[in-house]
């Protein structure tokens, strides 16, 4: 989905700026700065209210995101992507760098550095204000290996097919030292046999720790989304099952500004504890009041945590703005 409103300012200005900031008195005058097509500001804020047996009512600022990016040079373009977190349990309200990369690209092959997504599974590459529920299935929330910081190649074959391999440091988001020596490696294939087909298929290294892996499949037509994925892990050092999940997902226009959506998940951790088992129900809509710029997502939940089960049921409402 594309994001509306952008505005753009010179990039010949901030950069000016940034450089008077920066150099010290004595110091040469800096080069001039190469051609540019701008900078570009975009991002969403997601304020969420929920209602939950036992605990009542609670409103909270699910994201808060601002992106800066624009292009630099002849094939090279960045991205700098900030999110603001309000205070929460004695903590208070802070800013996170999520985004921090140089993207250089020539055709259909790629190559970006930085802090950005690993390629681990659909749903989470995709962003949250284009997820079609308000939050991520459990297993990929708990199994993908998020941001961080290193290099992917990537190369589009022509539209049938999409190849990302990359290299990170393995600590996460924001942990610029490799503390224990070791790599993540990453890769997903994604081939479309079909225009509105996509089916694919990724793995997650951590050297010396565990291998993550998954398959996804995936129909998005004009009204009718149907999605699935199942991701899991083998610990090294841990025998017994490997932690496994996976979700299915069906959406469908009724109107133009109505989107129904089902989903259902199944998690769990079985080497680990039998507690940690979660399996969920999602029902809800979608409703697009401004086109894709105002999204007011309703929800109802039903999810069963450990063994026995302990189900509980949960109210969402979601209002998203973007720009």
């Amino acid at each position: 989905m594309r994001l509306f409103r952008r505005r753009s300012l010179p990039t010949s200005l901030v950069l000016a700026a940034c450089f008077a900031a920066a150099l010290p008195a004595q110091q040469a005058p800096a080069p001039a700065p190469a051609p540019s097509s701008g900078v570009k500001f975009s991002g969403y804020l997601q304020v969420r209210e929920t209602a939950q047996e036992n605990v009542g009512l609670t409103g909270s600022i699910n994201r808060a995101r601002l992106t800066a990016s624009g292009g630099i040079a002849t094939n090279f373009t960045w991205r700098i992507q900030g999110e603001f977190r309000t205070g929460n349990a004695g903590k208070s309200a802070s800013v996170a760098l999520t985004d921090g990369y140089i993207r250089w690209k020539k055709k259909d092959f790629g190559v970006q550095a930085g802090q950005f997504k690993t390629p681990f599974t659909r749903e989470y590459y995709t962003s949250l204000a284009d997820v079609e529920t308000a939050d991520r299935a459990t297993a990929v929330d708990s199994l993908a290996p998020k941001r961080d910081i290193g290099v992917m190649a990537d190369y589009d074959f022509h539209g049938k097919a999409m190849l990302q391999a990359g290299v990170f440091n393995g600590e996460g988001q924001n942990v610029t030292a490799n503390k224990d020596s070791t790599l993540l490696g990453v890769a997903r294939l994604v081939v479309h046999p079909l225009k509105d087909i996509g089916l694919g298929g990724y793995v997650a290294r951590y050297f010396g720790d565990s291998t993550r892996y998954g398959m996804e499949a995936n129909y998005e037509g004009p009204k009718l989304t149907v999605r699935g994925e199942y991701v899991a892990q083998a610990r090294d050092s841990l025998g017994g099952d490997s932690d496994h999940g996976w979700y299915g997902l069906a959406a469908y226009f009724v109107h133009k500004k109505v989107q129904l959506v089902a989903k259902y998940e199944d998690f769990s951790r079985d080497a680990i504890s039998l507690q940690q088992q979660n399996q969920a129900w999602t029902g809800g809509a979608n409703l697009f009041l401004a086109g894709t710029a105002v999204r007011l997502t309703l929800e109802c939940i039903s999810r069963e945590i450990g063994d026995p089960g302990v189900r509980k049921g949960m109210g969402l409402a979601q209002l998203q703005l973007r720009f």
